[in-house]
Parts: structure tokens; sequence; C-alpha cells
């Protein structure tokens, strides 16, 4: 279980910078050069997510793996948007989070 949760938190501040980090750092590039860049630091992304879903899969559900990998992506992406992109937070960041804890509930309820 742990295991599963460590892989998908690597995985997902692989994807962060993949997906918004060329934003920051390769603005001045053409856009072919954040693409390609991109998807290298794509394929760490699933060289733990692929994993990472096979483990957990015999201990969670398909949705529950789906709904933990979006919490992690909500915590990693607070973190980078805060700290790496310097945006600030809002409530609605905070607002955002609690629909998730409310997915969270409604997946793992019995």
């Amino acid at each position: 279980m742990l295991k599963t949760i460590g892989l998908l938190i690597l995985s997902n501040l692989f994807m962060t910078y993949a997906w918004y980090g060329h934003l920051k750092t390769l603005s001045t590039k053409p856009l072919w050069i954040a693409i390609f860049l991109s998807w290298g630091v794509a394929f760490f992304e699933y060289c733990f997510q692929v994993p990472a879903n096979r483990i957990g899969f015999g201990y969670f559900s398909l949705a529950q793996l789906k709904i933990i990998q979006e919490v992690i992506t909500m915590v990693v992406f607070s973190g980078f948007a805060f700290f790496f992109m310097k945006e600030p937070l809002n409530r609605n960041f905070f607002y955002a989070s609690l629909c998730l804890v409310g997915a969270v509930y409604f997946v793992f309820k019995k």
C-alpha cells in the first residue's frame, strides 16, 4: 500500500513538471523543444506510474487507485504551483480539495 502511494507521488512529480514546468523553464524556446523535453520527463512518470498501479491493483480497486492518484495530483500540483511557479494558492484550491475529500469518502465507502 505505501509502496503504491510512494510510486504515485514520484510519478506525479515528474508528470506535473512535464505538463507545466516548461511554462517557466522553456518559455523562450520553440514549442517543439518543449514537447520533446516534456515527453522525455514524462517517460519517468510512466516508469513509476505503471508499477504503482500494478502493485496497488491487488490491494485497491481501480476506482480507489484513480482517486488516490487524483488526491496526490492535487497535493503535488498545489506545491508545484506555489513553490516553483510562484502562484498564490487561493480558497478555490481549498474548495477543490474538499471536493476530493468527498470523492475519497464515496470511493472508499463500503
